[in-house]
């Protein structure tokens, strides 16, 4: 059995010089197909050691890192560094994770002062989850203008929440389809989802670079995804401006069939493999017969994991 470092090789050979102008990814930086990684930052290893090891294999198919939970508020200013410079090397960015609604109970200033501090340590990308700083809107595209007034990138997230009812039982439906159920309501609280879009909008119009969508609740499980809700936000965000948390390799294949490659997804650093099987699985299926037939020799299962 080959070594995982060998298997990267073979996907990385595998994928050379398939795939058509509308299917494929371009090189690095890219604008689609972004798969964005958590960090690993919470292993028993040194975090720099960590990570070194994942990026000299996998920084191909990786355009960014996120530190997860705000765990760089837990680490020494020069390590942060370290790592951030490590991952510019390998044509890496680096974000921020859920940390900034936390200093705005500080004030303003504390925020203008955070973004500061972060582009000195080499960050380019501060997340905003919009649900924790449960700010009015005005307030949210304020916060937004600051950062890119400040030379960085700002990625405000979003969170879907809708009834548990409103899923249909499986034996109710097919594949990718959604069937209006008839379960009692539950007292859940909902979002409007029309409202989070509207939101998301004039972010993106105030210069947001992307819109991250925390759907944990419609796509935490592939057999509950509440396709209607994803289709109306890629339709009205567009698919390049939008990411989603895949939450498990299943979530992630469904992704990529159906929104093929250019899906924007963020993953665990350990199912940043298993999503390059699969982008480029659905590259091969677009090609000529003889592509698909060899495919299967090429690839291990889509469900492969390492």
């Amino acid at each position: 059995m080959r070594g995982w470092r060998e298997e990267v090789e073979v996907v990385a050979l595998s994928l050379r010089g398939y795939g058509n102008e509308e299917d494929d990814r371009p090189e690095k930086p890219r604008r689609y197909g972004v798969t964005e990684m958590r960090s690993p930052f919470y292993s028993f290893r040194p975090a720099n050691q960590a990570l070194q090891e994942i990026l000299d294999s996998l920084s191909p198919f990786v355009d960014g890192l996120k530190f997860s939970g705000g765990c760089h508020s837990l680490m020494g200013k020069e390590l942060v560094r370290e790592i951030t410079d490590l991952a510019h090397k390998h044509d890496i960015y680096v974000s921020t994770g859920e940390w900034a609604e936390h200093l705005l109970r500080q004030g303003p200033s504390s925020f203008k002062q955070y973004v500061e501090e972060c582009k000195a340590l080499g960050f380019d990308t501060i997340e905003l989850n919009a649900g924790s700083l449960n700010l009015p809107e005005e307030a949210l595209l304020r916060l937004v203008r600051l950062i890119k007034s400040s030379g960085l990138r700002a990625k405000p997230m979003f969170s879907v929440k809708f009834d548990s009812s409103d899923i249909p039982a499986s034996r109710d439906r097919a594949f990718g389809a959604y069937i209006a159920p008839v379960r009692e309501k539950t007292s859940e609280k909902v979002e409007d989802v029309d409202l989070l879009i509207r939101r998301a909008e004039r972010c993106l119009e105030a210069g947001a670079d992307m819109i991250m969508i925390d759907a944990d609740d419609v796509c935490q499980r592939a057999e509950s995804l509440r396709t209607d809700i994803i289709a109306k936000i890629v339709g009205r965000l567009g698919l390049d401006k939008t990411m989603f948390e895949a939450s498990n390799p299943k979530t992630s294949e469904w992704f990529v069939r159906r929104y093929g490659p250019r899906v924007n997804l963020f993953v665990d650093h350990s199912d940043v493999m298993n999503l390059e099987r699969l982008r480029g699985f659905n590259m091969l299926r677009t090609n000529s017969n003889m592509l698909r037939s060899n495919s299967a020799s090429r690839f291990a299962p889509p469900f492969f994991l390492m």
